[in-house]
């Protein structure tokens, strides 16, 4: 989505095509994540943890919030198309991260809305500085 936002907002593209945008995930910070992972590596026995924000936002509330970061109206430019949604789509994800909290003392430290901006605010300067053409993590064109 990120991605498709800094494409349109620098005139390469002018929509983008999703699926459903009422799908719930829990949507977290990489960075975030590592830090738990680093915890759990340290505890002298080991045992499983449940890594997420423990709250969920919409695909919908996603692509607004992606949008918005840009100055752009998201119903200008998203357009649903079937060929998108999954077959077994699940509804809603949301992770229980207590046994992390109270174990690890870990909590995400990055919001929702700061994990948006950022990855459009980074898409944004990824796109300007290559002008326009960006190799994706598995160094394939994205674009």
């Amino acid at each position: 989505v990120s991605l498709g936002v800094a494409k349109i907002k620098l005139g390469y593209e002018k929509q983008v095509r999703l699926g459903n945008l009422g799908a719930s995930r829990d949507w977290g910070f990489a960075g975030d994540y590592v830090r738990a992972m680093h915890l759990m590596v340290g505890q002298d026995e080991p045992t499983d943890y449940v890594v997420g924000t423990g709250v969920t936002h919409s695909v919908g509330e996603l692509v607004e919030l992606a949008f918005g970061v840009a100055g752009l109206d998201w119903r200008d430019h998203v357009v649903t198309d079937a060929a998108f949604i999954r077959p077994a789509e699940v509804d809603q994800l949301c992770a229980n991260p207590a046994k992390a909290a109270g174990e690890l003392g870990w909590v995400p430290e990055i919001g929702f809305e700061e994990l948006v901006t950022m990855m459009v605010e980074a898409d944004l300067k990824l796109l300007s500085e290559s002008g326009g053409h960006a190799e994706d993590s598995f160094g394939t064109d994205a674009w």
